[in-house]
């Protein structure tokens, strides 16, 4: 599998097509670090590799439970090779404890657990800073084909938060919340796309409640490339 033209570069990875191949792509995990709407910048060696290794388990873990996903294959360090999708323009938040932009918003306590757990849906456009959406702006702005495709993203991220979180639990660490993309295939399913990391997932340790994700470099924490290896190694323990 080569690459060929390069489609897409978003803040966290480049998407190429494969010659030959029309129904798949490669795509290729960045060093680069962002946050704030990529207002925050910077860049860590070997980041990119631990993304794309972490979410390779992941999406394994999930596809094992019944989740489909566009993932085929983790093809070198960097790079995934996945399904061709339309990505859907709406990012799925779920939370199960309250903290970051949520707190911010509505005054909630942080670290408040959320019974049930919420479940948001933000307008995936950086010129306007992903606002937060209902379902009815997704559907006035056609951001989704119908109501009946709202609700099957907000049920598969639901269930991907019952798979994950005894999934991280038996690691130590709490799932406080967590990004999701889908994207539609060539014969419109739904699936799961992007990745599932420490640069989409808040993790906290059980015990200390150290942060072991992106917040260290919102927060000017430090130690980045040291947490998601944590991570990486706690996943990989888990399975042993």
């Amino acid at each position: 599998m080569e690459k060929s033209e390069l489609l897409y570069e978003g803040k966290g990875k480049k998407l190429f097509k494969i010659a030959g191949e029309s129904e798949k792509l490669i795509a290729e995990f960045k060093d680069d670090l962002t946050a704030f709407n990529a207002q925050k910048k910077s860049n860590e060696s070997g980041k990119g590799a631990l993304n794309n290794e972490i979410s390779t388990l992941i999406f394994k873990e999930l596809m094992d439970n019944g989740i489909k996903t566009h993932f085929l294959e983790k093809l070198n360090e960097n790079d995934m090779l996945v399904k061709k999708v339309a990505i859907i323009p709406i990012e799925v938040v779920v939370r199960n404890v309250a903290t970051g932009s949520l707190t911010r918003r509505l005054g909630i306590e942080d670290g408040k657990i959320l019974n049930p757990v919420l479940v948001e849906f933000y307008y995936k456009e950086d010129d306007l800073n992903d606002p937060i959406i209902t379902d009815d702006h997704a559907m006035m702005m056609n951001l989704a084909d119908s109501r009946e495709d709202l609700d099957f993203l907000k049920s598969q991220a639901r269930k991907v938060n019952e798979i994950l979180i005894p999934f991280f639990d038996k690691i130590n660490l709490r799932l406080i919340d967590f990004k999701l993309e889908f994207g539609k295939t060539a014969d419109g399913e739904i699936v799961l796309a992007d990745e599932v990391s420490p640069d989409s997932c808040r993790f906290w340790d059980k015990d200390s409640g150290e942060k072991l994700d992106k917040d260290r470099f919102r927060n000017d924490m430090g130690g980045v490339k040291v947490a998601y290896e944590e991570v990486r190694n706690r996943i990989l323990g888990g399975k042993n």
